[in-house]
Parts: structure tokens; C-alpha cells; sequence
């Protein structure tokens, strides 16, 4: 499903300036990196109208700021998507998010700075797995949380997967 997503530049002076809207992920991707080479600001992109986001590059680096912690959210249903990244932001994380492996993909394409990937449990295992594969090959040294439906209580536990 193609969707519409609105691109931002965060200013040294905390001001924020919209710097235009795309249609589809792989363009909002490209304009990001095309925008990202115009200027040292941090840039992100979000996607319309629930200001979720989904890349974030130039972000500040060591002796220029506070290091931002960034976890990379792949949900496969939106409602946990939300509630996953206001957990996330509550425990200090800039969060990126997305819905589903192929979103993760395009957006991972480019090298983003992340911290901690979160593997949703709301797809079928074998969907799971060739993510969290995909990421150990592409993030070596990143932490993984791959997210797993107890058996028993029927709610989500956490799993930490080895790197």
C-alpha cells in the first residue's frame, strides 16, 4: 500500500522546517538522502497523517550533541506499531517505525544510525526470522528484540536475540 510522507529539517536552534511531502516510501527514502546532502541538520521523514517516523538521518554525532539512542521499530499491525513507539520514546528512544519487512527494507537500504532493532510478534514466525536475519547481516553490532506471542498467556514476551 503506497502512502504519503512528509519530510522535516530539525535546525541547531530547535526550530523545525517542513521541506516538502512525497508519495510512497522509496520516494520519501530518496528526497531524504537527497535532502540530507543539502545540510549537516538533522532531517527525518514521517509518514501522513500519523506522524510516525520513518527515517531519520544526520543525526547528531559524538562531540557535536547528546547522542540521540534511536530504536528501529518493524510492526506488522499499526496499533501496536503506536503503542510500541510511545514505550519506546518513554524510554528515551528516538523511534523510527514501519509496517512490515518490505518498508523495513527500503528505508534499512540506506545506512540509518540505530541503536536497537524491535522485531514485532503479529506475523507469522518464518516473516520474523528472515527479518531479524536480514538485520544480523546488515546491523552485526545492533541489538535485536525480537518480540514473541506467549503460549501461554497469549501476550507478547520479549526475546533478545544473540549478535
Amino acid at each position: 500500500m503506497e502512502r504519503d510522507y512528509d519530510l522535516f529539517e530539525h535546525s541547531q536552534d530547535n526550530s523545525l522546517a517542513r521541506r516538502g511531502s512525497v508519495h510512497d516510501l522509496e520516494n520519501a527514502r530518496r528526497k531524504l538522502q537527497e535532502l540530507a546532502k543539502t545540510t549537516t541538520n538533522e532531517c527525518f521523514a514521517t509518514r501522513t497523517p500519523t506522524r510516525q517516523i520513518v527515517a531519520l538521518v544526520n543525526i547528531a554525532q559524538a562531540g557535536q550533541a547528546p547522542a540521540k539512542r534511536v530504536g528501529f521499530q518493524i510492526a506488522y499491525d499499526e496499533h501496536r506499531l503506536v503503542t510500541r513507539t510511545e514505550l519506546l520514546r518513554h524510554s528515551g528512544y528516538e523511534v523510527i517505525s514501519v509496517v512490515g519487512n518490505e518498508a523495513a527494507k527500503i528505508v534499512l537500504n540506506s545506512p540509518q544510525h540505530c541503536d536497537l532493532f524491535v522485531v514485532g510478534h503479529a506475523a507469522p514466525e518464518q516473516t520474523r526470522k528472515e527479518m531479524v536475519d536480514w538485520l544480523k547481516i546488515r546491523y552485526p553490532h545492533v541489538k535485536i528484540l525480537a518480540l514473541h506471542l506467549g503460549i501461554i498467556s497469549n501476550s507478547p514476551a520479549l526475546i533478545t536475540t544473540p549478535n
